[in-house]
């Protein structure tokens, strides 16, 4: 079974356009490095509702396909944060805390009053409520943060013990980029190294001017015919600064299959009054 990763953002300020999401490109980067490859992605407010709908999705993908997918936001204990009640609710299970995400908080809260000089008060009422963001569904399994000692977690839709990489899993990390940049990495080192490089992705394509995508339909149906490995694309453009209107058309997919269909690409353009610009490798 080919894995497949998948993304979820979530945050009503990226849907109003007070913060630029940075997660979608740095986890197709991340992917891209370990010659894996970004299958889809959702973005969602802060809709317990919606994140829910999102969320059951994402488990019933893991669970059914193997996928593994990423949710980033909403884990901290403010009221605006429902990632870790509306996964619980997703998969049908209580909210617990985990008692290694408890002593990592209260270490965590230790470092905080001695940097500032301060007695270390673990039953303060603030100290208290912030174990609330130790509180996972059941069967939940931590993510470690190396920026400040505060787990995001992961669990699958198939079983209350936590994802194993056969099953794909839900894997939970905070909005701040800080943090969930290398937790990603983790996740993808810890338990999928074995994908690196098995699934590698390559694309070639040309640029081709004077003609119209649906002239060359018939070309890419045929060509995803012949090499069922490859996907066929087209890129038209109106306006490039450099080529005008053109189609960029190519073959993407794992290397030794690109590497097969690109000539016959080249091949059946030859029949088509087109001029052939510069040719991209990626």
């Amino acid at each position: 079974m080919t894995q497949k990763f998948g993304v979820i953002i979530i945050g009503d300020e990226i849907l109003s356009g007070k913060r630029a999401d940075k997660h979608l490109p740095k986890t197709i980067e991340l992917l891209g490095a370990r010659g894996l490859q970004l299958s889809y992605a959702d973005y969602v407010g802060d809709d317990p509702e919606r994140i829910t709908a999102t969320l059951a999705r994402a488990f019933a993908a893991a669970r059914d396909h193997g996928d593994v997918v990423f949710s980033c936001g909403g884990i901290g204990a403010t009221p605006d944060d429902y990632t870790r009640q509306c996964a619980a609710r997703a998969l049908g299970v209580e909210l617990a805390l985990h008692p290694e995400a408890k002593a990592l908080i209260r270490d965590r809260m230790h470092d905080v009053a001695r940097e500032q000089g301060l007695p270390y008060e673990p039953d303060r009422e603030d100290n208290i409520h912030r174990l609330n963001m130790g509180t996972f569904p059941l069967g939940a399994s931590i993510i470690p943060n190396p920026y400040n000692k505060i787990p995001g977690f992961f669990c699958s839709a198939g079983s209350s013990q936590a994802a194993s990489a056969q099953a794909g899993g839900v894997y939970f990390v905070p909005g701040f980029p800080v943090m969930a940049w290398p937790m990603i990495e983790w996740v993808l080192d810890t338990h999928y190294g074995h994908l690196h490089q098995l699934q590698a992705y390559s694309e070639k394509s040309v640029i081709v001017m004077g003609s119209m995508e649906a002239t060359l339909t018939p070309l890419m149906i045929e060509l995803e015919a012949r090499h069922p490995g490859v996907k066929v694309f087209s890129l038209p453009s109106v306006d490039h600064p450099q080529y005008g209107r053109h189609i960029e058309l190519g073959v993407k997919g794992a290397p030794a299959e690109v590497n097969a269909a690109y000539p016959a690409l080249l091949a059946g353009l030859h029949v088509f009054n087109v001029k052939l610009g510069p040719e991209l490798v990626r």
